[in-house]
């Protein structure tokens, strides 16, 4: 199933405490848990202003239909194509080295 990354702009979110996170993340949790899609949170990234959110599900729709239920923004809502890392760099010289 594709994966997305959304960007929430939500003013100040850098400065909530663990109480408003624990809350947002509940609510999170409930609006997933009363929808009929199999869509799944995986993460978050908290910033200054922004969240970034990683969730497994079936379409960009399904994405847009949790931040409707739950009152979110989901200012953009990217497909991530790729996953790379440091490992990547390993495996392409690897390769190149005929290892």
């Amino acid at each position: 199933m594709p994966k997305f990354i959304i960007e929430r702009e939500i003013p100040e979110a850098g400065s909530f405490t663990a109480q408003d996170l624990q809350a947002i993340s509940q609510k999170s949790c409930s609006v997933l848990a009363s929808m009929r899609s199999p869509v799944q949170w995986v993460e978050s990234y908290v910033t200054g202003d922004r969240i970034y959110c990683v969730y497994i599900a079936p379409d960009e729709t399904a994405i847009r239909a949790h931040a409707e239920q739950g009152n979110f923004p989901a200012n953009r809502v990217s497909r991530i194509l790729s996953v790379i890392d440091p490992t990547t760099a390993e495996s392409c010289q690897n390769a190149e080295s005929g290892q």
